[in-house]
This record gives C-alpha cells, sequence and structure tokens, in this order.
C-alpha cells in the first residue's frame, strides 16, 4: 500500500469522505454521478493498490457481479414500457427500463465495492474504534472485528492449506472425494480459528477495561491545519453539489420510463427544470470531491520529490564551496 496523505488526515475526516461518497453512489443513480465516482474510485484505488491489484479486484471479483445483477434484473422484473422481447418459456416479458436499471444496480454495485476497497485501506480498525469506541463501543467493536474479518480470513486460509499441503491433504491433487474431504477439513479449521480469535479479542478487550464509564484512551489523531482545510473544502464541495441534487441537476428515474436528467429519451424530458450552469456547478463540484483525496496525495509526492531535488542542489553546492574554499587557501583534496 501507498503512503496516502489522505489516510494520515484526522479519522474523522477520512470517514465523512467516505460517508458521503458512498451515501451519493447509492442514492443518486444518475449516469454522469456514476461514471464520475467510478473514475474517482477506479483512480484512487490504483493509486492506493497499484494497477495490478485493482484490475484484479475489477475483473475478477467485481466485474462477474455486475453482469450477474445487470442480467437477472430484467428476467424477474417486467416494469417498463418499451417490450424488448418475450420469454416463451415463462411468459414473460423483458423490458428495456428493466434491463437498463439492472445494469444501473451493477454499475452502483461495482463502484462501491471499488470504494470499499478504499475504505480498508484508508480507515483503518483503529481509527474506526477512535471514533466510535466511546459512543457505541459494543457495536464499534464488532464493526471493526468484521471489516478486518476478510483480509485476516483470507490470510489464515492460506497458511492452514500450507500446513495441510505440508501433511499430504492437499485438494490440489487429489481425487473428488478426497478434495470435498480435505475441503470439509480446511472450512473446520478455519471456522475454529475465527471463533476462538473473536473470543480472545473480545476477552482481552474486556480485560483493558473496554467500554466501561470513565475509561480513557491515548490518541495519535490530532485535528491540525491541513484537515481543518480539507473539511473546508470537502463541506464546500458537499454543500454545492446538495443543492445541485435538490434542484433536481441528478433526477433520474427508470420505472415506468427512462427519465433522466439532461437528457431527452424516447421523446421524454425530465420533470424537472435545472438550469445548464446549475447542472455543470453539481457535476464538476461533485468530480472535485471524488478526486480531491488523490489530489492531495499527488501534491504532497510533488511537494516531496521538489524538496528532495532541491536538498540534493544544497548539498552539492555546499560540497562545491568547500571544494573551492579549500582550493583558494592553497588545500587540495
Amino acid at each position: 500500500m501507498r503512503d496516502d496523505a489522505f489516510s494520515r488526515c484526522h479519522p474523522a475526516l477520512n470517514f465523512f469522505y467516505f460517508t458521503v461518497v458512498l451515501g451519493f453512489t447509492m442514492f443518486i443513480q444518475h449516469p454522469v454521478f456514476l461514471i464520475l465516482s467510478f473514475l474517482g474510485a477506479t483512480a484512487y484505488a490504483i493509486w492506493l493498490l497499484g494497477l495490478k491489484r485493482t484490475l484484479k479486484i475489477n475483473f475478477l471479483l467485481t466485474l462477474p457481479g455486475l453482469m450477474i445483477v445487470a442480467l437477472l434484473n430484467p428476467v424477474f422484473n417486467h416494469y417498463g414500457v418499451t417490450t424488448l422481447f418475450y420469454l416463451e418459456s415463462s411468459g414473460n416479458h423483458v423490458t428495456l427500463e428493466a434491463l437498463v436499471y439492472g445494469l444501473v444496480l451493477g454499475c452502483v454495485l461495482f463502484i462501491v465495492i471499488e470504494w470499499f476497497s478504499c475504505y480498508n485501506q484508508v480507515m483503518t480498525s483503529d481509527k474506526f474504534i477512535y471514533l466510535f469506541g466511546r459512543v457505541i463501543p459494543a457495536l464499534s467493536l464488532m464493526l471493526s472485528m468484521a471489516l478486518r474479518f476478510v483480509p485476516r480470513f483470507a490470510a489464515q486460509l492460506k497458511v492452514i492449506r500450507n500446513g495441510q499441503k505440508c501433511a499430504g491433504r492437499d485438494i490440489s491433487n487429489a481425487g473428488l472425494l478426497n478434495k470435498v474431504r480435505y475441503g470439509l477439513n480446511i472450512l473446520s479449521i478455519l471456522v475454529t480459528w475465527a471463533l476462538e480469535n473473536a473470543i480472545e479479542t473480545a476477552d482481552s478487550m474486556k480485560g483493558r477495561g473496554y467500554g466501561l464509564p470513565g475509561r480513557t484512551a491515548y490518541s495519535i489523531y490530532r485535528f491540525d491545519k491541513r484537515d481543518r482545510c480539507m473539511l473546508a473544502a470537502f463541506l464546500l464541495l458537499f454543500l454545492l453539489f446538495s443543492c445541485g441534487c435538490a434542484r433536481g441537476a441528478a433526477f433520474a428515474q427508470y420505472n415506468p420510463r427512462i427519465l433522466i436528467a439532461g437528457f431527452v429519451i424516447q421523446q421524454h424530458m425530465a420533470p424537472v427544470d435545472c438550469p445548464v450552469p446549475l447542472a455543470f456547478v453539481t457535476f464538476a463540484s461533485f468530480a472535485m470531491f471524488c478526486f480531491l483525496p488523490l489530489m492531495l496525495g499527488i501534491y504532497e509526492e510533488w511537494t516531496m520529490e521538489k524538496s528532495r531535488r532541491h536538498t540534493g542542489m544544497e548539498a552539492v553546492l555546499t560540497y562545491r564551496g568547500i571544494y573551492e574554499g579549500l582550493e583558494d587557501g592553497g588545500w587540495t583534496l
């Protein structure tokens, strides 16, 4: 993982950012909003995780889910006024509106998972407990354990498989029945480890007095000047695109007819009257909001590289001055 500048900001700022961007991605289903959110999530994921890992998450895990949701929705939902074809086996109509809305739902799922891959890198468990440990101690501990459960589960599965392979019980080199038996054995070991780990964590936190009234906790997080500037920028952008959405700039409807603000679809327009400048400001402010953590990271890396070049140049000049001074004094190195 890259040492990201936004990850070093205050946890409240991190949590506010991901709450807003995830909320608007899930509930504002305008195509322009979804495209901007997808570009922001993908760019930030590449910045944090690297191109190879991001493509692996997208094409091996997320893209199949998108296709499944997009294809299943028109099969089981038959709202809409534009019939594409008729399924004689089930006696149902497949409509354009259901197909498009299934594709939109798949894209929302795709983008949300992309954002959560960034969230897991930025919002660590200690940040989550710092924010909610005093307000909801039991729930914050459970959520923190759940959020870190999947990566730890995958790592422990790899350890167990290596141990079983050394014992001659590898599922890759066995028959069908042995594969099932070895797989169930690995699953049993993994579930047992997960339950024991959860009990040990709960006992450890109880022994430390976690959740007791009056208990203090050491914190390394301070709300500094950079956090205040970032919060002001986030609030300004949030206010701009929230007002635009309230005025109808992001209106989108897929049932019974596809109506999207700013587009004429099948000679129908959305029942909202939003000026073009307001729509532009809405989408531009949301794009800035999505890309602001990435811009902060790029700016910090650029300033660090500039500082390193300047420091290196100063060192060269210093050594050159010493050398010239020694030569003027009749000394040689």
